[in-house]
């Protein structure tokens, strides 16, 4: 990246939007648009009565149209030394007291970006195949400040030549203003809170990739394995799999109505769509400072307050889960230590109860400081994927995952976020998300297998966490 003279690079320009501006109009217009992301924090946890950290949800933000990609499937060469160089060209210049992200590096690094970092096989049946990463340098973005309720358009200038230009900025902001100019009136998602859940039997019109049967004997298989001594715990997911029946970006503001969530996000891969309602961060990068939050542990969550809080107090009580949660934690202190100062990795939160729309879930917090040698991609690379979706040991853990799944994961347990000019850094944990490509919607949902599991409880969990986005799907169908 260049910049004339020795000269500061100049701050990016700024544009305050109306005070009625909605993102989710600004969303309808600018979908179209080659590789738009919405990083999309559509639920506040103080809804739900989470006693959640500040700043946890409390930035959406909105791009598209890139100057620059990064796209890579599996058995191409690697595409993180790439990564590497072009974030480390990225300008430094950042308004201090801006949202977070502020143009940079972002989009989706897949569950199987992992195989490029270490030597993890691949499921057997690739059968609906989408890119393992797939980022993009945005010169600008709309970010949103829910607690503040103000809204901006931020153009760093970034030119497809990877230079800073102030004019470029300013055409690209006029540019971007015109066309969300009169996006106003918020909407906010459907709120579920008092509604009860049900339990429909989706599985005859949305069939998975294991039978019944077989998604039991695998955890049985992983438990046997556990007590043998092969690994301590294993995430397993089975996919649920739909015909498409309207457009991803329809299907996504179902998603969120139904089950909104703090890191959920639609990404345009191109010739696929990657639709989340994710609750759980993965890593979060602020001034040098690293924290993740790893979920595990899960329970349901009904319109009763008070079954409520007693289902709450049987996920607190339970050995199982809290064992689960605590080797994940052990394992993301273990991967943040590779590159975070000595001491400096500390365990903020343990298994403490958070609830969301449909599920009630465990939740640590794990935060460090970035060594001065250390980038955010090391960080990336160190961590990847996130132990809550592997297991522990995590490359074992991967072995077992390829070899039980029949096919890949794809996004699924991959990571949606972004790297900021001036260092910033936000990654969720691809949990609750839809795959949209070759006319289908792939639904995988997991859990953590421990040497307690019951095969039946397990597989009744992975349908439990389907249930906000089967809800989406089922009203996704268009009149007759």
């Amino acid at each position: 990246m260049s910049h004339p003279g020795n000269a500061l690079p100049a701050l990016p320009v700024v544009r305050e939007l109306p005070a009625d501006f909605s993102i989710e109009e600004a969303f309808a217009r600018l979908c179209s648009l080659p590789h738009c992301l919405w990083l999309d924090s559509a639920s506040r946890a103080n809804q739900l009565g989470n006693s959640a950290q500040p700043n946890l949800d409390r930035y959406s933000f909105l791009t598209a149209n890139p100057v620059k990609k990064i796209v890579a499937s599996i058995g191409d060469e690697s595409p993180w030394p790439n990564l590497h160089r072009l974030v480390s060209e990225l300008p430094t210049a950042f308004h201090e007291n801006l949202p977070p992200f502020q143009g940079g590096f972002a989009g989706l690094i897949g569950y199987e970006a992992g195989a490029w970092l270490e030597d993890i096989p691949i499921a057997r049946e690739n059968d609906l195949p989408t890119a393992a990463m797939s980022m993009g340098l945005y010169d600008w973005t709309i970010a949103v400040d829910h607690e503040t309720q103000q809204s901006f358009l931020i153009s760093q200038g970034i030119t497809g030549d990877g230079d800073v230009s102030r004019q470029f900025a300013v055409e690209r902001a006029d540019q971007i203003e015109k066309l969300v100019d009169g996006c106003q009136g918020t909407k906010t998602p459907e709120s579920t809170e008092d509604r009860q859940p049900a339990s429909p039997d989706f599985a005859g019109e949305t069939p998975s990739n294991f039978t019944s049967e077989a998604f039991r004997a695998a955890v049985a298989d992983i438990v046997h394995r556990i007590r043998q001594g092969d690994c301590f715990q294993v995430n397993l997911a089975q996919r649920l799999l739909r015909k498409s029946d309207c457009p991803p970006e329809e299907l996504y503001r179902r998603l969120r109505a139904t089950n909104p969530a703090p890191f959920g996000g639609y990404y345009d891969g191109g010739d696929f769509a990657v639709l989340s309602s994710s609750p759980e961060g993965f890593l979060s990068v602020r001034d040098s400072h690293v924290e993740t939050r790893p979920i595990k542990g899960t329970i349901s969550r009904t319109g009763n307050a008070q079954l409520n809080a007693l289902l709450a107090e049987q996920l607190r009580d339970s050995d199982k889960d809290r064992a689960e949660n605590v080797m994940i934690v052990d394992l993301m202190r273990n991967d943040l230590s590779r590159v975070c100062t000595d001491d400096s990795v500390k365990v903020i939160k343990l298994c403490e109860v958070e609830r969301y729309q449909y599920v009630q879930h465990l939740v640590s917090v794990v935060q460090g400081k970035l060594r001065d040698n250390a980038s955010v991609v090391d960080l990336l690379e160190a961590c990847f994927p996130g132990g809550s979706i592997t297991g522990a040991p995590k490359i074992e853990a991967m072995r077992v995952i390829a070899e039980l799944e029949p096919n890949p994961r794809g996004p699924y347990c991959g990571s949606l976020g972004y790297i900021s000019c001036g260092g910033n850094a936000d990654f969720n944990i691809l949990i609750r998300t839809i795959t949209a490509t070759q006319n289908h919607w792939q639904i995988p949902v997991g859990g953590g297998i421990t040497a307690r599991s019951i095969p039946s409880a397990e597989e009744a969990e992975t349908w439990a966490k389907a249930e906000g986005m089967l809800r989406a799907l089922q009203g996704s169908k268009r009149p007759e």
